[in-house]
């Protein structure tokens, strides 16, 4: 019975200090974040191409990636990010690849506002000189965007 209880302590101690130490490394023996990467990092890869409706179309939803490549085939291409609340933390780095056609940015739900400003907006247009590429954060009810 002794012996019982000291594997059964035993394997609670360990079983508590695995969760205590939630910490994981990827080439490294000792992580000092939930999350340490002692290298690179590479990110999925997905090129989106717009459907050719324009700004009275319908918009082409993203749902896959983390870098984005937007290929618009006319002005104002739709391209939907999803509700910022059912992914809130999601982070997408987002680029028009076309040098001459304008990609409009838009959202299921909740609005797009700058990095420093309390004043959002309900889509963002992408092209040359203006927000060509962005990074977009959910807080949990806007999109966040830093260029």
């Amino acid at each position: 019975m002794k012996v019982l209880r000291l594997v059964l302590f035993g394997v609670t101690f360990f079983f508590v200090s695995l969760h205590l130490q939630a910490q994981v490394g990827i080439n490294t023996a000792n992580p000092l974040s939930t999350l340490d990467i002692n290298g690179n990092l590479s990110v999925k890869t997905v090129t989106i191409n717009g459907n050719g409706s324009g700004n009275g179309g319908a918009a082409v939803s993203i749902n896959d990636g983390v870098y984005l490549s937007l290929v618009p085939f006319v002005t104002d291409d739709k391209f939907q990010l999803p509700s910022p609340a059912s992914f809130p933390g999601r982070i997408y780095i987002i680029r028009n690849i076309q040098n001459t056609v304008t990609a409009q940015l838009t959202t299921a739900s909740g609005m797009f506002f700058p990095k420093n400003s309390t004043t959002g907006s309900a889509q963002l247009y992408m092209y040359e000189g203006n927000l060509r590429t962005v990074i977009v954060i959910s807080d949990g009810v806007n999109w966040t965007y830093i260029n």
